[in-house]
């Protein structure tokens, strides 16, 4: 390969570009990933991808595409998006890489009343993730599956489907989704806490901390044309009174109802009993159905 060449590049079996390449180099994978992703350390999963498993040389130049990739589920430009949405309302936006439980949802209620007269854009990423994460195919299956059950009661709800691979980069890819949101029509961004956070492979320990994301998508804010709305953790306190922000739990003595993700998992596998407070059981049968091929 040499300056000049051009590449055919292909998507499942399908010819989509054609790459004039400009300049062909070996990068510096270690300090790629410092700037990128704010460490070198190879616990990091999309680190170790980047430093042994991708190639040993960039190439770059000249783009022209072909075709848009086929996906096995729908997608849609930013602009058939944008057309969608209401002339003259705000759009919150909320990106997420696991199906939507019932904490989730909560969450997305409160955000859409907080804007006032706002339309709620679901628009999750449904590349590939992190190993131990839902098959982004599965995913969509629960997404549709939720729509079509909550649709009525909340018509200001949009749902649209982003092929993105996540990168697990913490504060950086928060500003990234912001961007891309932002030409999706929203005109707000909802962080939550440790959005686009990873572990170590080896202790477990967070790469970033639990609000960084925040920080970062609020100091920039201004700037990108995006206002940041961020909500702490929905907790549930009972049939009486549901879900309540979890300071609003602890400040009034509530006892929280727990359910963790390892349980959930061990209990789909297992075939028992989830409540309905912590899913919704249209979302549960997809899953349970999928077995452990949902899993990445």
């Amino acid at each position: 390969l040499k300056q000049g060449d051009k590449i055919l590049l292909r998507w499942e079996g399908q010819d989509v570009a054609v790459l004039e390449a400009s300049s062909i180099w070996k990068p510096n994978k270690v300090l790629e990933a410092k700037e990128v992703y704010g460490t070198a350390e190879l616990e990091h999963p999309t680190v170790h991808a980047l430093i042994a498993e991708q190639g040993q040389f960039y190439v770059g130049g000249k783009l022209r595409g072909l075709v848009s990739p086929k996906f096995k589920y729908i997608v849609q430009t930013p602009s058939e998006v944008r057309a969608t949405l209401p002339a003259g309302k705000d759009v919150v936006a909320f990106q997420n890489r696991n199906p939507i439980h019932r904490a989730h949802f909560e969450l997305l209620i409160c955000a859409q009343r907080d804007v006032k007269d706002s339309i709620l854009l679901v628009h999750p990423t449904c590349g590939p993730t992190q190993p131990g994460d839902i098959d982004g195919l599965v995913r969509i299956d629960t997404y549709e599956a939720l729509r079509k059950e909550t649709e009525q009661e909340f018509p200001m709800f949009r749902w649209a489907y982003l092929p993105y691979s996540m990168k697990m980069a913490g504060p950086r890819e928060a500003i990234q989704h912001m961007i891309i949101r932002k030409n999706f029509g929203a005109t707000h961004f909802i962080i939550g806490r440790d959005m686009a956070g990873t572990k170590s492979t080896i202790t477990g320990d967070d790469f970033y901390g639990a609000y960084d994301a925040q920080e970062m998508g609020k100091k920039h804010s201004a700037e990108l044309g995006v206002t940041v709305t961020h909500y702490e953790n929905m907790v549930y306190v009972g049939e009486e009174e549901g879900y309540v922000a979890e300071s609003v739990a602890k400040k009034a003595g509530k006892k929280v109802v727990k359910l963790s993700g390892t349980e959930f998992r061990r209990r789909l596998r297992a075939g028992e009993d989830i409540p309905n407070w912590f899913a919704f059981k249209s979302v549960v049968d997809i899953l349970r159905k999928a077995g452990d091929s949902a899993f990445c």
